[in-house]
């Protein structure tokens, strides 16, 4: 079976609810909690208990209201792993959207370390208070190490993604890692755990598309250059140092720009390629295994409805360079807001 044709079923079963939970029989069960259980020792005892400074503020110059610009999710949205507030992946966003778009944008950064799917309408509540012009959400991690079912957790997210919508908020979620590339878990639990995270990023897609937002593949970003290059990794081994966070925000950077309507245009007559648009469960399928590919619903021959369900865009755009955690604090002016 291809890698493809394994997304594409991986992504069917995350969309009707089934699918990943009895990849194990019962023999190799005690061996895999077993290994989850070392490696969540070694991560925890090696991970920050403090998270970063927050970077909340209004960053760049110029005239006019800020745009308002929230992140919420997990650890990977908190920035866990770093030290100042400048490697997080907020204040890299923050920053180059400002400069794109030539105008001021305020950061609010309400996303909670350690939170699942289940856990983000608090933060949404929050997030709706400040007005959001765009918002990012990363997460998903979670909700595989506690291996909830997949059409749990897309129901608490495309919740989420719908009511940031109805308010008129852009909302860009980046799926979930690849856990697969996590050093303290061996194997064959980091087989699963590959096999695991694609799942649950192939159902947030049809979710979030289906629910009005887009989405970014982390999986591969977070996948292959992370297992070849272990500086991307913070000390714990598991959430991503100041530059795993500056090489994730490079990938998500186009799709938050675009969704402001701030991304420069293509130069030059670029001709879509062929098979770009697809029904979603089979876009989404697509981009669980490849890197940095946005999906976002699309219309064809004037409907956004086919025979096959919503049909969705995928979308490689090629990552922009982002100023580094020195060039962003010298470059940024930020100036705190208590965000209550």
């Amino acid at each position: 079976m291809t890698r493809a044709s394994t997304a594409r079923r991986l992504a069917a079963a995350a969309a009707y609810g089934g699918g990943g939970v009895g990849l194990a029989g019962a023999g190799v069960l005690g061996l895999l909690r077993l290994e989850a259980r070392a490696a969540r020792r070694r991560v925890e005892a090696r991970t920050s208990k403090q998270d970063p400074p927050s970077g909340d503020g209004v960053y760049g110059r110029g005239r006019g209201k800020p745009l308002v610009f929230t992140v919420l999710g997990d650890s990977s949205a908190v920035g866990l792993g770093v030290e100042r507030a400048t490697e997080t992946p907020g204040v890299l966003l923050a920053a180059a959207l400002a400069e794109l778009a030539e105008r001021p944008v305020r950061l609010i950064r309400l996303a909670v370390s350690g939170a699942e799917s289940c856990e983000l309408d608090p933060q949404v509540e929050r997030a709706l208070a400040k007005h959001p012009d765009v918002v990012l959400i990363m997460i998903g991690a979670n909700d595989v190490t506690t291996r909830t079912r997949p059409a749990v957790s897309v129901r608490h997210l495309a919740d989420a993604v719908r009511r940031l919508r109805e308010s008129g908020a852009q909302v860009v979620v980046g799926t979930c890692p690849d856990l697969g590339t996590i050093r303290p878990i061996g194997q064959p639990l980091r087989l699963l755990a590959r096999r695991w995270s694609r799942q649950m990023a192939a159902a947030q897609t049809i979710a979030v598309v289906e629910a009005g937002g887009r989405t970014v593949s982390l999986g591969s970003v977070l996948g292959p250059s992370f297992a070849q290059d272990r500086s991307l990794f913070s000390v714990d081994e598991f959430h991503p140092s100041a530059a795993g966070y500056a090489q994730a925000a490079a990938v998500i950077l186009p799709a938050l720009a675009d969704a402001l309507g701030v991304w420069p245009a293509p130069t030059g007559r670029r001709r879509q390629r062929r098979g770009t648009v697809r029904p979603v469960a089979r876009a989404a399928a697509r981009a669980a295994g490849r890197p940095g590919t946005e999906v976002r619903a699309t219309e064809v021959r004037g409907s956004v409805e086919g025979p096959l369900g919503t049909w969705a865009r995928l979308l490689r755009r090629r990552p922009t360079e982002l100023p580094t955690p020195e060039e962003a604090g010298e470059a940024a002016e930020a100036v705190e807001i208590p965000v209550g």
